[in-house]
């Protein structure tokens, strides 16, 4: 079966892999069935955690391993210099899942990024997940189901939500790919969507949004274009009031666009499916005839 982004034969490179998080996430990961090859923690080179190989640079640990994506769980004010050490030594995919890294901080990254041609996820991201293949980063796995419904989310909560109510009605997943909470992002639900698009495993996207920013509208633009398979939409923050953040950072009302009235506007005129809740994404699914269970 495809998948987007990440598959079964992807290999992992865990920046932080010392620390709690990256320790226990870690065995989560491995435990799942990951292929964690190496793991960078700056002085602590020549250790290991659960049998993983750590190095105290990337560079050394790509010297013996192979790897597709760095992983990262470094704390927010060192991520940046992970971040670029990971683009200078070639990894084409890198996962921050750091929340509070300096704006300025994540421009240098995603401009450097750029030009070097690399993907990044993040920052604040849960991390992604292709069912029964290959999980990089923090989703619950107990909620996921192998299957063919897409989903990309700036939430992570609310596409652990989808994804339980889902599994649990029999209905599996291709890719869940948490983008994360904002307000700057490496992809975005656009560029997620288009993946989807290209998936020949994926027959329904799901797309769960909020206020703040125009992400919506630009993934919205594309729908209209390009978009031949069924998306289902869910925008969270109806009632959010001007100014106010709802959670996320970028989660700010600024301008009558970034209403979730208006996000829900553009997706409906452009032939998504619009939820209210996740209980009406189940339903919207359950009447596709795409053969997604």
């Amino acid at each position: 079966m495809m998948a987007i982004l990440v598959h079964e034969n992807t290999r992992v490179l865990v920046q932080g892999i010392t620390g709690r998080v990256g320790s226990f996430q870690t065995k989560v990961m491995q435990e799942y069935g990951t292929n964690i090859v190496a793991g960078v923690t700056p002085g602590k080179g020549g250790t290991m955690v659960d049998g993983i190989p750590v190095y105290d640079l990337v560079e050394e640990a790509l010297s013996e391993h192979e790897a597709d994506v760095a992983l990262s769980f470094v704390p927010a004010r060192f991520a940046k210099d992970a971040a670029i050490e990971a683009i200078d030594n070639g990894i084409h995919f890198v996962v921050l899942t750091a929340e509070g890294i300096p704006d300025q901080d994540v421009l240098t990254v995603l401009n450097y990024a750029a030009i070097k041609g690399i993907k990044v996820l993040g920052p604040d991201t849960p991390g992604l997940v292709s069912p029964g293949k290959c999980k990089v980063g923090v989703h619950p796995d107990r909620v996921l189901k192998e299957g063919h419904v897409g989903l990309v989310s700036k939430s992570g909560a609310l596409s652990y939500e989808v994804c339980k109510l889902l599994t649990e009605h029999g209905i599996g997943q291709s890719t869940i790919v948490g983008i994360g909470g904002g307000p700057l992002w490496g992809l975005t639900q656009r560029e997620v969507l288009e993946m989807f698009e290209e998936d020949p495993d994926t027959k329904v996207v799901v797309m769960l949004g909020e206020v703040g920013g125009t992400m919506e509208h630009e993934a919205a633009a594309l729908i209209e274009e390009h978009v031949t398979k069924p998306v289902i939409s869910l925008v969270v923050g109806r009632a959010a009031p001007k100014g106010a953040r709802m959670g996320h950072a970028g989660a700010i009302i600024e301008g009558e666009g970034e209403t979730a009235a208006s996000k829900i506007r553009a997706l409906r005129n452009a032939g998504s499916l619009v939820a209210k809740d996740p209980a009406e994404i189940l339903s919207f699914i359950k009447r596709l005839e795409v053969g997604v269970r």
